[in-house]
Formats: C-alpha cells, structure tokens, sequence
C-alpha cells in the first residue's frame, strides 16, 4: 500500500484522477474476464472447499447442507442458477462461522430421465439390451452430462466439496438403497400387492401419486342413453333410458355398474335394478352411493375399472367385477371388440361416431377439464391393476406432520404446503418401476409357493437378474425355482436417502445394526430446495429418514421459488422464453449474477430482469475503486496498530461503531436465510454511509494530516472497515472479494490463504452517538449538493455554516470535510415561516366520491378558500378525509445566508 494519496487515486464516487500507478496500486477497472476464471480453477486446485472433519469432529458440531441431486439431461437454465446460489451464499456463510461445512454435490443419474436421454443420445431402446447393458450404457452417456454439468456449476463459484460427490447409481449408494428397502420391508412397512396402479402408458411403468400434476385439456363432454334393464321395483318399460355424461367413452367396454346419490329424488327408483351399455352390451347394476357429484353431468355416473380415483373407491366398496378394456401402452385390449389395438384418443373418436349411429348419442358438446398426467411426460396417466411394492404411509400420516412441525421452514408459510400434501394423500407410496435404468429391487420370489426371499445385506448390491440368490432353494417349501425380480425403485426412493447417504449410512453386520461412517452430520442442518418438489422430495425423505433412524432428517429447510420471464411466466422450452445462465454470464460477471440471486425473499416467485445485474456490475466496480482508494491511502496493514480507544476521532470511531451494528444485523439475517435483506443493507451501507460520507471525509483527514494521531486513527479504521466490507461482501461476491483479499491482506504461502476461510467478522465493542453521527453525515452530504450546485470545488472554502441538528462530537469532522472556517451549531431553530400553497388531491377518491362537485372544489382551493380542521379538509361546503388531500407547504427563511434542510438538520450557509 502507498500512503501517496495523489498516486493513482480514486475518488470515492468512483471516478479516476489522474494516475502514475505503481505496482504496488490496484488496475484502475476490475477485470471480471480473468479474475473470476482464474479464482474458480484455484478453488478447485486448492480445495478450498473441502469439508475439515477433523475440525467439525473436535469442536462437536460442523454445518451440514443436504443439497438436491440434479438430473442431468439437460442444460443449466436460470432456475439453478438461482437455486446453486442460493445454496452458496449458505455454505460460505457458515464456512466463515462455523468450524467446518459439508456441501456436497450428487447426481441423479438413475430412472426415466437418464433412460430415456440415453435412447435418445445413442438412439437405441432400452428392450434391446440386458438391464446390466443397458446401465452401462446410461452410465457412459450420463457421465458426459456429468462432466459438463460439473463445470457449469464451478463457472458458477459455488463453493461445493468436489471431493464429496455421488450418484444416485453408484455402487455404494445403491447398497443404500437396497439396505432401505429390505430395513423396512422388515419392520413391516413395506408391502407388494395386486391392485389399481397410477399408469403412465407412454413411459409404461407404475408412478407415485407425486408424480401427478393438473393439466387443463380440451375435450368433448358426451350425453350417452344407456337402456334401462330393470328398476329398484322390477322390469323397465321398452325402450326406457337413462343419459350418462361422461368425457371418455372409450372406458364404455369397462364399466361395470352404474351409481345414483342417495339424495337424488329424480333416480331413486333406478337404485337396485340393471342397465344395459351401449354398443358393448354388458348389463351392469344401478347402486347408490354419496360420492356421485350431483352437480356435474345428469347425476348418474358410470364406473369403469379404472378410469379414475372414484372408480376404484367404487371397486374396492362394493366389490365390484374387473374389465381391463386398456393395457400398459394405452392400447384397447380384447375387451373392447373391434376396437382392440387402437389407441385411447383413436377408439374414443371411434366409439363416439358409432354411438352416434346406433342413436345412443343424445349430445357432444365442447367442455375444459383438469386431468391427471405424468410430470415426467405430461401424457393423461390411466389406472392399471398391476403387482407392484408399496411402502406403507396412509397409517403414518400425523406422525409425519409432526415430523414436518419439528423443522424450521424458511419462509415459514412453505410448510402449508407440505401439510396439504400429507392432508390429501390417497396411496400408499408406490415404489417400483417397470423400467431399466434404476436401481433393482434386492428380491426373488418362489415359482411355487410365492415365498418373498430378500437379498443378504452382506451381498448388496446386488442385481436379481443377473446375480444368484442368497438360497438354493425357497426356505418355506424347499422348492428350486426361484424367479428374480424385474423391477426397480422410483427415483425418488433413492433420493429421499441423501442424508443418509451423505452420512455414510450402513448395516454392521458384527454388532447387527445401522450404523452412519459420520454422525456429525446427521440431523443436517439445512434442506434447501425448490417448492414445487417439497412433496417428492422433501416429503418422501422425512419418511424414509423418520422410519429408519426415527428422527427428521433436518433442523431447518430453506424454500426458494422459481425464476419467470420478464412477463412473470414460467420459462419453458415451448414458450421460447428460457434464458440460459450461460448467456447471461457471457454478457455480466458471475458476481453480478449472484448479486442478482440474493436479489428477492426465499419461496418468492421473481422475474429474471437485467437491471439488477446493472446494478451489481457497477457495485463491483464501486468496491474496486474504493479498494484502490484506501489502498492508496494508507500503508501495509501490518504497519497498522489499533489505536488507544481515546486516541480514536469521533468520526473514526462512528464508522466502527455502525459497522459493528452492521454486523450484528447481517449476522442474523444470514442466520435466517434474508438474503435479499442483507444483500441491500450492506450495498446501502457501503456505498452511502462509507463511500460517498465517510471515505470522502477520511481522504480528507489524510490530505490534511501530518501523520500524526489523526491519520493513525483514521488508517486503522479505514482498514478495519475495508476487511469488514471484504468478508461481509464475500458470500455474494466471491471472485472480487477473493482478489481484492489476495492483492491487499493475504498472505503469500504455499497455501492459498482464502478469504472464504477466514473468520466472518465479530463485533468489536465500539461505542459512539450514531445517530449524531448519521446527522453529521446528512450534512456533509447536503453541503456537498451545495457546491455542485453553485458550481463550487468539493475543496472549496466556506465562511460560516450554521447547524440546528443533533451532530455533538462531528463538528470538526465536518468543518474539516466541508472545509467550513466557521462553524456554528445552534441550540434553536431559525426563524422558518411555513405557508401553505395549496393542496394536491387525490382524484381516483375524491372524484367517484363528489362527481360534479370536483370542478367547485378545485376552484375554493385556486382561491385560497379551504380550510384543515381536525385532520379533514373544509372546502367548497364538503368536507375531505384525510386520505383524499395533503397540504402543500413552502418553507422560507426571511435571515442572512441560504437555508438547506435535510431529514434530521437545518443548514444556514453564509
């Protein structure tokens, strides 16, 4: 550092004088192009990130963060960006607070994504190939995305532990997973059953009721006569019918009875006897029953096995016959006569055409409903009877509320949503797939007896399909043939397992039970993740953790939203809107972009604008320039000492006193996740109160000093101030504060000194009048207006300057800023006289309330004729609340010299 202020110097505002820079001073412009490539490889290098255990191990605690696996079949776009930062600002926080964070990364490279985008990379299907091949494969083409993903996300700076990664189909965590499953299965919780599945016919495998999601579609709603066989009180008379309303026809070959609500007077007498479907010819039978919507269609409704929720109610109530008319790729069976083969939408236009022929049509008429699709493929998912495994919930589902009461949600309302999810679960969790890429389900069966045998825990993991049995033959019946399970786990039965994962959960065998490799880290400290998945994601591993270990999983869970267009709409592929994060770190610093991130309250919903990234790219220049400044201003930190407390000037002290408030306040707001408060506190109060108040005032001091007690006093605090605003900026902006840290304070070892390894900053203990001190600033501030406006040098002399205002302790500071000969604080206010001139009201109230009387009122108050009484306004025989007007005043000062107010001073100069 140079203490030649006129060496390459900078103004605080962030202009340049003229510069004979040393190698010693900082380039005057920041060069976001190569200092943030050049730090991101250095993390890297020099794991800077790596989680300490031995540090966490000793001090009893370390910070653990439970990130979310991405799926990796596709580009980075703005939402993880949004997301990765988010994270980030977390984990370098408390990496400068705590003794140690865990911040690993993991990918989720199993189940339909990761299938399907290997069909489509190598454009080959899945059927063509052993399961074993097929995974190899996808691993091969995964590996890849992995790759790219992982230096996406570096070229993000987000601070992860590289060398604590997974994937959720390596080896190790496929024994977890396969370990879960046969834990549970032994306590019961897990079951396999023949019954009414959630089918998705274009990925043709079971899914969850998670995997739901409303999709509004355009259809027609069908008035269908149906003969009427018999009536509660016997035979019908010829050619008697009955209208059903219904939006899938071809469910007709399937329907099995239909039902009337007990309450509708209209069908009473149908209730017991028959009817006969139309086309299809099966006579079903007339039930009653309360959950028929009486206000949709005719009131009678067909059940078909299955075309909904209600249906299988129905099935399941009154025992009803199954007619399977739909298989697993959504085609018509058999069942359906001569529209077997075709696909539901062709045999839907074909059964209409021909119940138009045979008269069984009354009407089709246009009608929008919400149906049910696959979020994975967004095709109208069907209801299948298949063998599928189930983990047991429904019997669970308020302990797993209280399990979900017992964590801290950031924002808090986000856990409404978890309780609505809980609130209106229906299944179980359905938890196997008929798919390829997964991971398999530990399991053979007994050809003979149907004997479940479950895979040795020693063995795992293992493959049904490719590895043998743990017997030779089934343990119930003795008999050899034994048949391997085909299916694997949902995704998200192995996702659900990341804390777990992540704490290197496992079976003993010696002293028989689970043990965790690193329990420091369980319960995590922090789930952070989207909202749209708290019901995959964060739901289903409260379950899985709450059953295994029988605690939650995590103290707190940090929620954030999604990023929209500039419109507020979701960005889509279809809509054209998606803006990758590449295209925008190619026009902004990643710095900025992260500046952009803190730039809204977690769990809100924001659109993606380019003005705060304007505005974080002049704040990273601003820094730099104000680096440059006090480095030019002062000597090597080293030569610095803290002065005695007496020793210290009264503004010097002011800035160490606000900046301890200020650490005190961004301290807790990092605590609870405001981000969007602290990144605005601090830009506010860097860039106003140090930059353009206190460093302007302490480059004066130094001009002005001889080296003496002053400019100790004032060096320290700049210092001080400097490191502060360093490690405080470092979470949201670590590329420049790293480069700054390096340039100006770090040590030059074998070891990179980071500043995002140093302790984040403590209060100090100083003690000062702030609020004089903010006044004092106020009008250094007002003066410096002063001067511009009368065309006047900042370091232009003014005779005498009068202060009403509360600015004890900062006369000199602000003489000596101002260059002020004569300063004066007075104890009264000047003279002012206030007069009204006239009153400014508001017409989107005034005018629906008065009408015609508007142009009357107006013409009182051009006149002077109103009057305020009691907080309402007397004009033109009305009376106005308060609310529709304000007084309009004029303040002047009838002394010598020119009065300036600001928010807590009067000003008096001349």
């Amino acid at each position: 550092m140079s203490t030649d202020s006129d060496t390459g110097a900078t103004d605080a505002a962030g202009g340049e004088s003229e510069s004979t820079e040393t190698e010693e001073t900082l380039p005057g412009e920041y060069d976001p192009a190569d200092v943030e490539t050049k730090w991101q490889q250095r993390w890297v290098e020099a794991d800077t990130y790596a989680y300490d255990r031995e540090a966490a191990v000793d001090a009893d605690t370390a910070f653990s963060i439970d990130t979310p696996p991405p799926t990796v079949s596709g580009d980075l776009h703005m939402g993880h960006l949004y997301q990765f930062t988010l994270q980030d600002f977390v984990a370098r926080y408390h990496r400068m607070a705590d003794p140690a964070v865990y911040f690993p990364f993991g990918y989720d490279d199993n189940g339909i994504a990761s299938e399907r985008l290997t069909e489509r990379e190598l454009g080959i299907r899945h059927q063509n190939f052993t399961r074993r091949e097929f995974q190899e494969k996808c691993r091969e083409v995964c590996a890849d995305y992995e790759d790219a993903f992982t230096e996406d996300v570096q070229s993000l700076a987000v601070s992860v532990d590289w060398d604590n990664t997974y994937k959720t189909i390596e080896p190790r965590v496929q024994r977890i997973s396969q370990l879960s499953f046969i834990d549970l299965y032994e306590q019961g919780r897990e079951y396999r059953q023949r019954a009414p599945t959630i089918w998705c016919p274009d990925c043709e495998t079971a899914i969850s009721q998670v995997e739901q999601e409303d999709e509004h579609k355009h259809t027609k709603f069908n008035d269908i006569d149906f003969e009427l066989v018999e009536t509660g009180e016997g035979e019908a008379e010829d050619d008697a019918t009955f209208t059903i309303s219904t939006t899938r026809p071809e469910l007709l070959p399937a329907c099995v009875s239909v039902f009337v609500h007990p309450d509708d007077e209209d069908n009473a007498d149908l209730v017991g006897g028959t009817a006969r479907v139309p086309i299809f010819g099966q006579e079903v039978p007339i039930i009653e029953d309360e959950r028929v919507d009486l206000e949709t269609g005719s009131g009678l409704v067909m059940c078909c096995t299955f075309g909904d929720q209600t249906d299988i109610e129905w099935y399941q109530a009154h025992d009803l016959p199954l007619r399977i008319a739909i298989d697993e790729s959504g085609t018509m069976t058999d069942l359906a006569g001569d529209y077997e083969g075709m696909s539901t939408v062709d045999a839907r236009a074909a059964i209409i055409e021909d119940l138009d022929d045979a008269g069984a049509l009354v009407e089709s008429r246009d009608h929008d409903h919400t149906v049910q699709v696959h979020e994975r493929c967004e095709t109208e998912v069907e209801y299948l009877v298949t063998e599928q495994w189930y983990v047991e919930m429904l019997d669970k589902t308020d302990e797993y509320l209280d399990a979900g009461e017992a964590m801290d949600w950031y924002p808090e309302k986000m856990f409404s949503r978890y309780q609505h999810w809980i609130e209106g679960l229906e299944w179980d969790w359905c938890i196997s797939r008929q798919r390829d890429s997964g991971i398999p389900i530990p399991v053979w069966y007994c050809d003979d007896c149907g004997e479940t045998i479950m895979a040795a825990k020693e063995d795992l993991p293992v493959d049904p399909l490719a590895d043998d049995p743990p017997v030779d033959a089934c343990p119930d019946c003795g008999s050899a043939e034994l048949r391997p399970e085909e299916d694997v786990f949902d995704t998200w039965a192995t996702s659900s397992l990341t804390p777990l994962v992540n704490a290197g959960w496992d079976w003993d065998a010696e002293a028989e039970e689970y043990t965790m490799e690193r329990p420091e880290l369980y319960q995590y400290d922090l789930r952070p993740q989207g909202h749209d998945i708290i019901s995959f994601w964060l739901f289903h591993t409260v379950v899985k953790c709450y059953e295994h270990t029988g605690e939650v999983p995590f103290e707190s869970v940090m929620i954030n939203g999604m990023v929209l267009d500039e419109n507020r709409e979701a960005m889509s592929k279809s809509k054209g809107n998606v803006i990758p994060p590449s295209e925008v770190t190619e026009n902004f610093p990643v710095d900025a972009a992260r500046y952009w991130a803190a730039g809204t309250s977690i769990g809100d919903d924001f659109p993606y604008k380019e003005g705060d990234l304007e505005a974080g790219e002049r704040l990273l220049q601003k820094l730099w320039n104000a680096s440059r400044l006090i480095d030019q201003l002062t000597p090597e930190p080293d030569a610095v000492e803290e002065p005695d407390e007496s020793d210290l000037a009264a503004v010097d002290r002011w800035m160490l006193a606000e900046l301890d408030d200020a650490v005190e306040s961004l301290t807790e707001q990092f605590e609870a996740y405001e981000f969007s408060k602290a990144r605005n506190e601090l830009r506010s109060f860097f860039w106003n109160s140090f930059c353009d108040d206190y460093l302007e005032i302490a480059k004066q001091r130094l001009d002005d000093a001889d080296g003496g007690a002053d400019a100790r006093s004032t060096e320290y605090a700049l210092l001080t101030a400097h490191r502060t605003f360093l490690k405080l900026f470092a979470p949201f902006l670590p590329h420049v504060t790293e480069e700054l840290w390096q340039r100006l304070y770090a040590d030059d070892g074998e070891d990179l000194d980071s500043i995002h390894t140093t302790d984040w900053p403590e209060t100090r203990g100083y003690e000062a009048d702030l609020a004089a001190g903010e006044t004092a600033m106020e009008v250094i501030a007002a003066l410096r207006r002063y001067k511009t406006d009368n065309g006047l040098p900042l370091n232009a002399d003014l005779d005498r300057v009068q202060v009403y205002g509360g600015i004890a302790g900062f006369e000199n500071a602000v003489a000596e800023a101002m260059h002020v000969a004569d300063l004066e604080t007075l104890a009264e206010p000047p003279e002012v006289t206030t007069e009204v001139t006239g009153v400014d009201l508001d017409y989107s109230l005034v005018g629906p309330e008065y009408g015609s009387e508007v142009g009357d009122i107006d013409a009182a108050i051009e006149s002077g004729e109103f009057e305020e009484v009691d907080g309402k306004l007397q004009v033109a025989g009305v009376e106005l609340d308060s609310e529709m007007y304000e007084i309009e005043e004029a303040r002047t000062y009838s002394g010598d010299g020119e009065m300036i107010e600001t928010e807590s001073a009067i000003l008096i100069v001349g």
